[in-house]
């Protein structure tokens, strides 16, 4: 390196912060990391910002989210811009659904619809006394016991037992004592008798 260029920084320093964020164009990045061998100030602008990047990594995302107000801000601002009419972005919120009740003594919580495999997730709620009707199973069927106790014809299920039907088969005879919580995870087809 010159006299003249210390005076004036290495013209590739600038770069160094775009290699460091792994935003340098994949064409430059050759170039640039043998530059680094021989350029003790491109060294040193990647030690000073190793750390820096390091810290932003490891913070939770909620810090690093912008605000409402600055996403606001922003909006203003490029719209104020030559040909900068902008919308901003549809944020898809969660929605939990609600339990609805399907059957006297019986409550359904819709988490996951899967149409391609022809699956539901669910959470399902049974009232102490209640009879779940006989049904056939179109697809594989899933059941995980959150709480309570369930029959399955003559097994009984406790909370953390699980149950597993094949495609074909089918329950004559499903009731809770107690009432119960479980996680169903079944095909939608599936034939109420």
């Amino acid at each position: 390196m010159s006299v003249g260029s210390e005076q004036h920084g290495c013209e590739r320093t600038e770069l160094v912060s775009l290699y460091v964020l792994h935003a340098l164009p994949s064409s430059e990045i050759d170039s640039l990391e043998t530059h680094l061998t021989s350029c003790l100030e491109c060294q040193r602008e990647l030690e000073s910002l190793r750390p820096v990047v390091d810290a932003l990594a490891s913070s939770p995302a909620e810090i690093l989210r912008p605000s409402d107000s600055m996403w606001g801000r922003l909006m203003e601002r490029v719209a104020g811009e030559p040909g900068g009419e902008l919308e901003p972005p549809e944020i898809a919120r969660w929605r939990e659904a609600a339990w609805e009740d399907v059957a006297p003594g019986i409550s359904c919580k819709l988490v996951a619809t899967d149409a391609e495999r022809d699956r539901v997730s669910m959470l399902v709620r049974l009232a102490p006394g209640t009879a779940y009707p006989p049904h056939s199973h179109a697809g594989v069927e899933e059941l995980f016991l959150l709480d309570g106790e369930l029959w399955i014809e003559d097994r009984k299920l406790c909370p953390g037992d699980y149950n597993r039907a094949e495609p074909g088969t089918a329950d004559k005879r499903v009731w809770s004592e107690t009432g119960c919580t479980c996680v169903l995870i079944t095909s939608p087809s599936d034939v109420i008798s």
